[in-house]
């Protein structure tokens, strides 16, 4: 009896320790797949933050390379936001309109149509004015400037330049309505920089577009003037008629010029993607002068007219001198002419004051003259003859005609 009772109780405790055993077992199993479920979860919980990570990187080197979209704000390097640029500038261009005379009728009397560009408030010289091309307002009267709260008001010529197709006009507005723009020097631009114009193209007030810097030192033959209008940045901001005196601007909001012209091809047709602005280095060499005297009467001058070289023409004069300035004409008595230099001369380089470059076109000698001499300077040109340096004292361009 005994006996049996022991056999029983040895087949219970074996029960027993088997039953804790397959239960630890189980545990064990379960613990162990917790544990690796755990450790699973974490590795792709980590994988997705490393996956997040890459894409912000993605999306930040883009940023600096390409303009993104983000709530339909674009930006465009450095955070900025060309609808915040455009708020902050957008009071300070006007619409500029007029009334010119167009003509005659068959009885004499005169007609009239109604002439519109763009403008923009500077206040250089301590004074609010308006700033403009000498093109919107040439011989225009009833002149008004319009602001963008709508309001309007009487306006008159201050004072013009059409050999640099620059005016400023005052107005009789409410000092609130004057809100300066910034004017930097042009010559810090480079080719490739990003600009923006504001203006009223085609009559649509408060327009911006926008584009780079693809070109500097450009000439521009204008039908008022013989002479060409010099230093031009040339742009792929688009540019239509109405645009004429509004501000090109930099992605700080200063002035860098003033949108001016749309190149038109041989055939009459509006280029695409090539508008010219007059530079504001010379709205900064001018102003005080414009307000002050009314003209500006310091452009040098050098009393010749001519063409850029090519290699036909060098074929032709037996030179290989492919670049420069063929001298067509000098003027009788002008600076040129009492230099020595004469006609069929090659200018192939010029320097003043430090300053020396090697003229490849009339863009370059133009440019030059504009940018880095005054009437009565003595500057040093060097032609193709002999190779030939003559001095020449620059004069005073001769009033238009």
């Amino acid at each position: 009896m005994e006996s049996t009772q022991k056999s029983k109780t040895t087949r219970f405790s074996t029960a027993l320790i088997t039953t804790i055993i397959v239960v630890s077992l189980m545990a064990g199993g379960l613990l162990g797949y917790s544990i690796g479920n755990s450790t699973i979860s974490a590795r792709i919980s980590d994988l997705q933050n490393q996956l997040s990570t890459l894409q912000e990187q993605i999306l930040n080197l883009n940023s600096t390379q390409n303009i993104t979209n983000e709530n339909n704000t674009y930006y465009l390097g450095n955070n900025i936001s060309l609808s915040q640029l455009y708020e902050q500038v957008k009071d300070s261009v006007v619409v500029v309109q007029g009334v010119i005379v167009e003509g005659y009728d068959f009885w004499g009397r005169p007609v009239y149509s109604g002439v519109q560009g763009s403008g923009f408030v500077s206040n250089l010289t301590g004074q609010f004015v308006i700033i403009t091309n000498y093109h919107v307002v040439q011989g225009a009267f009833n002149i008004t400037v319009t602001f963008t709260d709508g309001d309007a008001y009487a306006a008159n010529v201050t004072g013009s330049d059409p050999y640099a197709d620059l005016a400023v006009l005052s107005a009789h507005a409410p000092q609130y309505e004057y809100k300066p723009l910034r004017i930097t020097s042009s010559s810090t631009l480079k080719v490739g920089d990003p600009v923006i114009a504001v203006g009223t193209p085609l009559g649509l007030t408060g327009s911006l577009t926008s584009g780079i810097v693809s070109a500097l030192g450009r000439t521009v033959s204008v039908s008022w003037s013989s002479y060409a209008i010099a230093d031009c940045i040339q742009t792929t901001a688009p540019i239509n008629p109405g645009n004429s005196g509004g501000p090109l601007l930099n992605y700080r909001g200063e002035v860098v010029g003033i949108t001016s012209y749309t190149a038109i091809t041989s055939q009459g047709v509006a280029a695409q993607g090539l508008g010219l602005a007059i530079p504001s280095s010379t709205i900064l060499r001018e102003t005080e002068a414009l307000i002050t005297n009314g003209s500006y009467n310091s452009h040098p001058w050098l009393g010749i007219s001519g063409t850029d070289m090519t290699f036909e023409i060098a074929q032709s004069m037996n030179t290989n001198v492919t670049y420069g300035v063929l001298i067509a004409q000098v003027t009788s008595g002008g600076p040129a002419n009492k230099a020595g230099l004469k006609g069929d001369d090659i200018i192939i380089a010029i320097n003043a004051t430090y300053i020396a470059m090697r003229i490849r076109s009339m863009d370059d000698l133009s440019t030059f003259l504009e940018e880095y001499t005054l009437p009565l300077q003595t500057v040093n040109v060097t032609i193709v003859r002999n190779s030939l340096t003559l001095p020449v004292e620059l004069g005073t361009r001769p009033p238009p005609t």
